[in-house]
């Protein structure tokens, strides 16, 4: 494959997505916390024990988010580096 040659616009592009890309894989592991937190909480308070099933929905959603965000984090990672390495 021939190389590419890129000018300082496209460089900044592509730095650019790279943290937005982060910034994603973030916003995924803090609902995990979030979903995590939550689920447990409801669980352990004795007030909440009708809606215990809505803790347990939680707490298995949660790692499941996780996994879908570290996938796609590396997945695009993997994509913009095939792209564009330099």
């Amino acid at each position: 494959m021939e190389s590419l040659i890129l000018s300082l616009t496209d460089k900044l592009a592509i730095d650019r997505t790279k943290l937005a890309n982060e910034r994603t894989f973030l916003a995924y592991f803090r609902t995990f916390i979030v979903f995590l937190s939550s689920g447990f909480a409801i669980i352990k308070l004795d007030m909440l024990v009708e809606i215990r099933w809505i803790g347990i929905m939680l707490i298995i959603i949660a790692p499941i988010l996780f996994l879908i965000g570290l996938i796609r984090f590396l997945y695009v990672k993997r994509s913009i580096t095939k792209h564009y390495s330099s």
